[in-house]
């Protein structure tokens, strides 16, 4: 058997600072993605857990410990060994869901963003020490940003501006509400989370269509500047009588 994959990295050469991921049909029938990184290639499945085992039976190893959540109820508990072996699980959906945001499957990308939101609060909920839970609190500035992207892409898919630009103002609540629960407000203002969702929604609102009303607002800023008083009453006038 040749080990050799030097014809595969050849084909598709490393380009530094891209995102560089493609999705095909494996030879089992089910989608997989690969991402291009500097030393190589990583693959996954596009469904499932990506590296498509089954941890204890179980889809996930987060499936495994909810289960086991459900039968030991009050004895139960995460050690440190538990913590660490579910945030390399999470890494493996780290990986996936910033492919599919490239890849524009914009649904699986939140999918898999909210799976991992949802693990950080288990972790929280029923972590031996704060210590741990924090291990993967810090990483949810991050998630948010990534699914804040996916779903405000989502609507921009379809040119619904105002809809994705109220995306990201819930984003921009969500991490200023997390930075605000775990006592590390001003840090909110360093984000680099925060100022990527910043400078996003201000370059969308310069592109963005305007409406009706925010035309007519426009035009009656400029008549006003050119003292055009006829002008400005008539556009005042629209804009009396324009509907909301």
């Amino acid at each position: 058997m040749n080990f050799d994959m030097s014809h595969l990295l050849d084909k598709w050469e490393y380009r530094p600072g891209q995102v560089m991921v493609r999705k095909f049909v494996g030879k089992d029938g089910n989608e997989k993605i690969q991402l291009r990184v500097d030393l190589g290639i990583l693959q996954m499945n596009a469904q499932g857990r990506p590296d498509g085992k089954r941890p204890m039976g179980h889809p996930s190893l987060f499936d495994f410990y909810l289960a086991k959540q459900s039968t030991t109820k009050k004895d139960f508990a995460l050690n440190a060994e538990d913590c660490s072996r579910l945030q390399l699980e999470a890494f493996q959906y780290h990986h996936r869901y910033i492919c599919l945001l490239q890849l524009e499957d914009f649904d699986a990308g939140v999918r898999d963003a909210d799976r991992n939101l949802k693990l950080f609060d288990f972790v929280e909920q029923n972590s031996e020490s704060e210590e741990l839970a924090w291990s993967f609190q810090q990483f949810r500035p991050q998630v948010l940003m990534i699914r804040t992207r996916a779903v405000a892409a989502k609507k921009l898919e379809t040119k619904d501006f105002k809809a994705a630009i109220g995306e990201i103002e819930n984003g921009l609540q969500s991490l200023r509400d997390f930075y605000s629960e775990y006592s590390r407000s001003e840090m909110a203002d360093q984000s680099p989370e925060v100022f990527s969702l910043q400078n996003w929604m201000d370059e969308l609102n310069k592109h963005r269509p305007l409406s009706r009303r925010e035309q007519l607002e426009a035009a009656l800023d400029e008549a006003v500047k050119k003292e055009d008083y006829e002008q400005a009453a008539k556009v005042r006038d629209e804009l009396k009588n324009l509907k909301e």
